[in-house]
């Protein structure tokens, strides 16, 4: 059984026993987490597919922890004018495992 949940303004597809890192989540690692906007449910029988969320489907999982990704180098410059600016960023996430897919 696979579902595709919707988090973060990005889909994924799950399944139970998956690791994902995604957007950051305001929860406390080792909590609970729910994702209700399940777009899709696949099972055995078929594929069940709402318009646009599935009546009832839901999503357990467990927040693992709260990180940042890798520093990545930015760099703005303006030709002909001297200047330019050199910058970096990282991207927190929440790492969760799925538990279960309640459909």
């Amino acid at each position: 059984m696979y579902a595709i949940i919707e988090t973060g303004g990005k889909q994924y597809k799950v399944e139970a026993g998956d690791t994902l890192f995604i957007e950051k989540l305001d929860v406390e690692a080792e909590s609970e987490v729910t994702f209700d906007k399940v777009i899709a449910v696949g099972t055995d029988d078929g594929i069940k597919v709402g318009a646009p969320y599935v009546e009832g489907a839901t999503v357990t999982a467990k927040a693992v922890k709260n990180g940042k990704a890798k520093k990545i180098t930015v760099m703005t410059y303006k030709p002909k004018k001297n200047s330019k600016r050199k910058m970096g960023h990282r991207q927190p996430y929440t790492k969760v495992e799925i538990s279960a897919i309640n459909a």
